[in-house]
Formats: structure tokens, sequence, C-alpha cells
């Protein structure tokens, strides 16, 4: 074949993962000095610094006074089984799926926990319609479909009057997405998503009404040591001031409290907000035009601005998953983008992260190679 040529720019930081997520600009190991280490999280140090990471994250997401944020085990993964098994069971459940996530939780409600939930699904792209939800249900469900690349696009549909709690798992959309906290009673998220903190810890967000579920409800289940939020039918208010339930890594404490002062710099969520809109903005703008690239979200309303899925489009293209395969692995072979083929249970494709650590420059500068790279693998198929 003839050798097309290369685009003369490339991303500076070629870090396109949808988890873990690109670090902050300009992050180094020389950040982390502070941390703690070889102290105990119970003394008076480690408590002060996770007690300052709950602090800050009620700031930079302006999570209302009355929630408790508390730091969990297990990651996003273990905040949303804690919210399932402790508060689930007391009144009758909608389990909302659009991407392989939600479609676990589905799992987890149906044969784990064994309640008889109304389940709703929709493809991969598209997202169920919250018209047809009873809220008056306790709902679980995805903000933002991290393999999916759409979103749920604002909280109208959900009522201000709604008997039954909402369980939002936040985990790809905290931090870039303005979340309604009036419509939401749990939210989840993890620190290696949008603002590129390490795994292992999650981040359980919780309102009055959550809290008066968990002191008024005792399921008919046992539960581990990590998921017991109460004691005597009263909340355990430490794990809310810091005092995890288990040992966390004051390591990534301190990554993540670097992760959040970043933040405060750029004015708090609607900063980082402003940087995802743009990132995903830049994707979108270069295949606006093209007729052998789309986006998966089959309505721009309810398209992601983290984790942007594409998928090819081209007639010529004899083998979609392969072609998507090969495509990735030349993006990640010229090193500018890393970790960017869709995920394993999606559709074949692209899936370029769009979260706030991202540059906008970089993602422009992407965008060539990504049609450098459909077009190489094109003619040599």
């Amino acid at each position: 074949m003839t050798e097309l040529k290369t685009p003369a720019t490339r991303p500076a930081n070629p870090r396109f993962s949808s988890g873990p997520c690109a670090k902050i600009p300009q992050y180094n190991l020389d950040m982390l000095a502070d941390a703690p280490l070889g102290r105990s999280h119970r003394a008076a140090i480690g408590k002060s610094k996770l007690a300052e990471a709950i602090d800050l994250t009620r700031e930079v997401l302006n999570v209302p006074a009355d929630y408790r944020i508390g730091i969990v085990p297990g990651s996003d993964t273990g905040a949303v089984e804690m919210a399932m098994w402790t508060m689930l069971g007391a009144r009758p459940v909608e389990m909302l799926a659009w991407e392989s996530f939600g479609e676990g939780w589905v799992t987890d409600a149906v044969k784990q926990l064994k309640l008889d939930a109304t389940v709703r699904k929709a493809d991969y792209g598209h997202i169920v319609d919250f018209a047809e939800v009873d809220f008056d249900s306790d709902v679980v469900f995805t903000w933002n479909g991290t393999t999916s690349g759409v979103r749920v696009p604002n909280g109208d549909a959900i009522p201000a009057d709604r008997q039954g709690l909402t369980i939002c798992d936040a985990t790809s959309a905290a931090f870039a997405m303005d979340l309604p906290w009036d419509k939401l009673d749990v939210v989840t998220f993890s620190w290696q998503k949008v603002l590129g903190g390490e795994g292992a810890h999650g981040m359980l967000i919780l309102s009055p009404r959550a809290v008066e579920r968990l002191e008024s409800f005792t399921p008919d289940r046992p539960l581990p040591k990590i998921f017991r939020l109460t004691k005597g039918g009263k909340l355990i208010e430490g794990i809310f001031k810091g005092e995890t339930i288990n040992t966390p890594s004051m390591l990534a404490v301190e990554d993540y409290l670097v992760a959040l002062k970043w933040a405060q710099s750029l004015g708090g969520v609607s900063g980082l907000i402003a940087r995802a809109d743009a990132n995903a903005k830049a994707v979108r703008d270069f295949i606006a035009d093209k007729d052998w690239i789309a986006d998966l979200a089959a309505d721009p309303a309810t398209a992601s601005t983290t984790s942007v899925c594409l998928k090819f489009t081209d007639p010529a293209i004899k083998d979609g998953a392969a072609f998507a395969k090969a495509v990735a692995k030349r993006l990640d072979k010229e090193n500018v983008a890393l970790d960017a083929g869709a995920y394993r249970d999606a559709p074949a494709g692209l899936r370029i992260w769009c979260g706030s650590t991202v540059e906008a420059s970089d993602v422009e500068a992407l965008m060539p190679w990504v049609e450098w790279a459909y077009r190489a693998e094109l003619a040599a198929q």
C-alpha cells in the first residue's frame, strides 16, 4: 500500500484511558511529599488528611451541608454495593441499565439480593425512558454510561416528592457533569475517574432521606463488615468524618487531595465541567463531517462528555470488531492514544476519555491520528 503521511502533531499526553484516567496536568510524584507514610490512618495526621479529603470533596462538588460524605473500600463498586445491600428491600425496586456496569447492578439486585425488581434496559448508545420510571420505588442507575458513551442529560424527570430513593452510580460523571443533588439520595464514585486519582477507594454520599432509610430499615440478609453503616439502629457518623471502615492508602489520599486542590484552582466543579465539555466538543467537531465514523450515542442530548464512544461506519470495513481493535493498536503503537479501544462488552469502536484532567489540545492533536489509523487499516484489509 502507499504509505500514508502521519499527522504533524502528537498529543503531549497520549493517556486516553477511561479508568484509571490521566493524572492532572503537570503532575509529578513530588506533589505527594506531604503524605504521612508509615503513619496510622487513625493517628491525628491520618484523620486530618481523610477529613480534609471529605471537606474538599464537598466544596468542589457543592454537596449540600446536610449530605454525608464517606470514604469507603472497594472503589465505586464497593460504594454501590454498600448502598444496595444496606438499603434495598424496604420498597419496590427499579433497576435501570444501558451499559455493562448498570447490567452488573441488575445482576446483583436480581440474582444476589434476589429482589423482585422491575428491570428497564436500553441498548448501547441509548438510555431508558425516565418518564416510564416509578420513582415511588427505589431506583438504581448510572448517571454516565462509561462503556456506552451516554448519560442522563439532567434530573428533570426525577420528581422532588418521590417516595423512593434514587441510588446513582456517578463514577464517570462526578466532577465533570452537573449532578442535581436534590434529586439524588445516594451518589457514588471513585477517585480514578474524572480527577485521575488512584484506585481502590470509593466515595459514598448520602442525603438525609438515605440516612433515614439506613436508620429505619434492617435488611433480612447478612452484611459483611465493610458494608455496615449503622450500629444499634444509628448511622456510624465516624465513617463520614474520615474514620474509615478499613485501612486506606495514605499515599492515595494525598494524591486525591492534590487533585482536589487543582480542581479548586479552576473554580471548582464549574471549571472542571468546562474542561470536559471542551474536550468532548473537540472530538465531535472533528467527526461532524465524516462519513466513516460516528458517535455511538444516538441522541446528542444524552451524549457523554467524559467517556466518548465512537463507532466506525464505513461499509467497506470487512470485520468491524477486528478493524476497531487494529485501529486502537495502531494508535497505541504510535504512542498517540493509549487504552483507547472500546470496552470489551461494548460495540466495537473507540472510547476516548475526555474528562477534566485531559487537555483539549491533546484531543485536537489526537483526532487526525484517528483518521490516519483508520485509513491505514482500511488500506491493509
